[in-house]
């Protein structure tokens, strides 16, 4: 990755990292969404970018099906976060994710970027 000068472009290309955080849409940190929490902390962090994904079925750790479904209707629906930085920087931000997450699932993979260019600060 290759950020110049203030305001400029960030780009992102060759190896990197994807950090995936899988947790439900109720979930929250200090009575605020914990998906925006996290998000914020990514872009306090300086990572590329973060994107936040809500899923319209699913289930996890306890085995219960949430759904979009009208006639069972949940309102803890699946939440992804993807983030996809250089490795270090997504490493050193992993620690964060231990104070806010209390349940969920937490995975990195090594992935190939072929292209990301980001808009400078002025558009």
């Amino acid at each position: 990755m290759s950020g110049s000068e203030k305001g400029a472009p960030m780009r992102l290309e060759g190896s990197a990292r994807r950090l995936t955080v899988f947790i439900g849409e109720e979930d929250a940190y200090d009575h605020k969404p914990l998906a925006t929490e996290i998000v914020h902390r990514a872009q306090q962090a300086g990572l590329a970018g973060a994107t936040v994904l809500r899923g319209v079925e699913g289930f996890g750790a306890s085995n219960h099906v949430h759904t979009t479904r009208i006639l069972s209707l949940s309102n803890d629906l699946p939440i992804v976060i993807v983030i996809v930085d250089d490795a270090a920087r997504v490493d050193a931000f992993i620690p964060q994710l231990d104070e806010l997450i209390t349940e969920g699932l937490v995975i990195l993979d090594d992935v190939e970027v072929i292209k990301y260019v980001g808009r400078s600060a002025a558009d």
